[in-house]
Order: structure tokens, then C-alpha cells, then sequence
């Protein structure tokens, strides 16, 4: 399936979009680090949470769990929130 990078990211991956497998968000993960090493630990903790300035998309809606379920059509978006005082 398709994975759109933030531009933070894209040093990991050497461009926006990539493609990546897995039955669920967790399973991308591990794929899509294996494709291009350390970009999981970027966007997940050490204790498997999604990290507080990551935000994931599954086709256009947000998701907030790694066991959520995916099918090989979607298209998963990776968001990076913004801060700043």
C-alpha cells in the first residue's frame, strides 16, 4: 500500500510516498522500517504508543492505534504535528 511521508521523514526514506505491507498499522511499521531503517522508532515509542507529534491517516480519517486493521488499497498518511511558542 501507499505511504505518504512528512517531509521531516523524508531523509529516512529518500522521497514522499512509499510503498510498505501489513495486516494491521503495527505490521506497517515493522515493514516500513525494515524498507528504510530507524524511521519507526520516529514515529513510535519504546513502549509501542504512537508518538504525541505523530498523527496517522488511513484513507483521509485519523486513527489513533497501531492494531488498527488495514486492507492493501489504503492509502496511510503520516503527519507530523507543528509547535512552537
Amino acid at each position: 500500500m501507499k505511504v505518504f511521508i512528512p517531509q521531516p521523514l523524508v531523509s529516512y526514506t529518500g522521497r514522499k510516498a512509499v510503498e510498505a505491507e501489513g495486516a494491521s498499522l503495527a505490521e506497517l511499521l515493522v515493514d516500513l522500517d525494515r524498507r528504510h531503517p530507524g524511521i519507526r522508532f520516529r514515529v513510535v515509542d519504546e513502549q509501542d504508543r504512537i508518538r504525541k507529534h505523530i498523527r496517522f491517516f488511513v484513507n483521509r480519517e485519523q486513527v489513533s492505534r497501531l492494531d488498527v486493521s488495514l486492507a492493501t488499497s489504503d492509502e496511510v498518511h503520516i503527519m507530523q504535528s507543528l509547535s512552537g511558542g
